[in-house]
């Protein structure tokens, strides 16, 4: 087998990397040539719209979920949240909008009901024993 070594760096810039883009640009005007329009080059201005916040409520959602969930309302506002999120993903502002206001309900809902029944699992069992003394 033969094997041949080319140098790649001369010996002037033995000392320094040679500047990579500088090579670029030779390259592709030495390829490409000089432009032979001479009109200016247009533009394209694209709007972005400024994020609109839109709350999801998907940690209210999860909290209610795992530790109030009184007639399953918890996991009904965790999946309105999870869609009020993918609409918001793709762009959908009203339907995200929609979609967390009814899990915000939801869990308004299910934090009232599982206040009043933490309440009365307290409540019941102490009146209870007060009555048997």
């Amino acid at each position: 087998m033969n094997h041949t070594v080319q140098t790649v760096f001369s010996p002037v810039n033995s000392g320094q990397p040679p500047s990579y883009e500088m090579l670029k640009e030779e390259h592709k005007v030495a390829v490409l040539g000089e432009p032979h329009n001479p009109a200016p080059p247009t533009s394209t201005v694209i709007h972005i719209r400024s994020e609109t916040s839109v709350p999801d409520h998907v940690v209210w959602s999860l909290f209610n979920t795992l530790f109030m969930n009184p007639c399953c309302l918890g996991f009904i506002a965790f999946a309105y949240s999870v869609k009020s999120r993918d609409r918001k993903m793709v762009g959908d502002l009203t339907g995200a909008q929609a979609y967390a206001s009814t899990a915000k309900c939801l869990n308004i809902w299910t934090l009232i009901l599982g206040i009043l029944m933490t309440i009365l699992l307290i409540v019941i069992p102490v009146l209870i024993y007060q009555a048997h003394r």
